[in-house]
C-alpha cells in the first residue's frame, strides 16, 4: 500500500485527525501517524457553546504515533496530511517536520491540511503566491505568509488541499483521496 504522514501533536483535534486515520485505508492507502516522539497522543474536541466568541476545548481520545519526524523519510510517502487543533501552534517550530513539510510540497505530492494546520505550511514556507483557506482565525498564517486566503469550505491549489474546520473533512477528504490516487497512478 502507499503511505500517508497524518502529522500529530498532543491537542490535535480529534476529528481532525480520525477522519483521515480510517478513511484514507478504505481506498488502500497506509496512514503513518507522525509526531514529535514515538509516544501516545492525547487529542482534543473544539466546539463553540452558544453564546461564545471561541471554541471550548475538552478531552478526546488518545493516538498513538508510529514514527518521529526526524525519522521520516519523504520519499517513503505520496502524501502528507496536517492536522489541527491546538498542537500546530507548537509543531510548527520543530525543524524535522517542516524540512519533510517543505520537501513534500517542493516534490507536487498532495498535501492536505485542516483548520490550524496552515501554521505548519507557514512556517515552513510553503504559502507564498498559494491560495488556501484555514478557521477564519488563521487568515493571518495565510497571509502573512505571501499567500491568498479564502473563505470556501475546501480549496485546491496544485498540490495542496485546505479546508477550514473538521465540518469540511468530507470534501476535503474527497479531494485529498482523488489527489492521492492520481499521484500514484502517474508515479507508479
Amino acid at each position: 500500500m502507499s503511505k500517508v504522514l497524518l502529522i500529530i501533536g498532543d491537542a490535535t483535534e480529534v476529528l481532525d485527525t480520525m477522519y483521515p486515520f480510517f478513511r484514507l485505508p478504505e481506498d488502500d492507502f497506509e496512514v503513518v501517524v507522525a509526531g514529535p516522539e514515538v509516544k501516545l497522543y492525547h487529542m482534543v474536541m473544539h466546539e463553540q457553546p452558544p453564546g461564545w466568541d471561541i471554541t471550548q476545548e475538552s478531552s478526546g481520545y488518545h493516538l498513538q504515533s508510529d514514527i518521529a519526524f526526524r525519522d521520516i523519510n519523504p520519499d517513503d510517502y505520496i502524501g502528507i496530511f496536517i492536522s489541527g487543533g491546538r498542537a500546530p501552534e507548537y509543531l510548527r517550530y520543530d525543524q524535522d517536520l517542516l524540512k519533510v513539510t517543505k520537501t513534500m510540497m517542493d516534490q507536487k505530492k498532495p498535501v492536505a491540511s485542516v483548520c490550524h494546520g496552515i501554521e505548519i505550511l507557514a512556517a515552513a514556507g510553503c504559502l507564498e503566491g498559494r491560495t488556501a483557506t484555514t478557521v477564519a482565525k488563521c487568515a493571518i498564517d495565510i497571509t502573512s505568509f505571501g499567500g491568498n486566503y479564502v473563505d470556501e469550505q475546501t480549496v485546491i491549489d496544485d498540490n495542496l488541499v485546505s479546508a477550514r474546520v473538521w465540518m469540511d473533512n468530507t470534501t476535503l477528504l474527497k479531494e485529498f483521496v482523488r489527489m492521492l490516487k492520481e499521484y500514484r497512478s502517474a508515479n507508479g
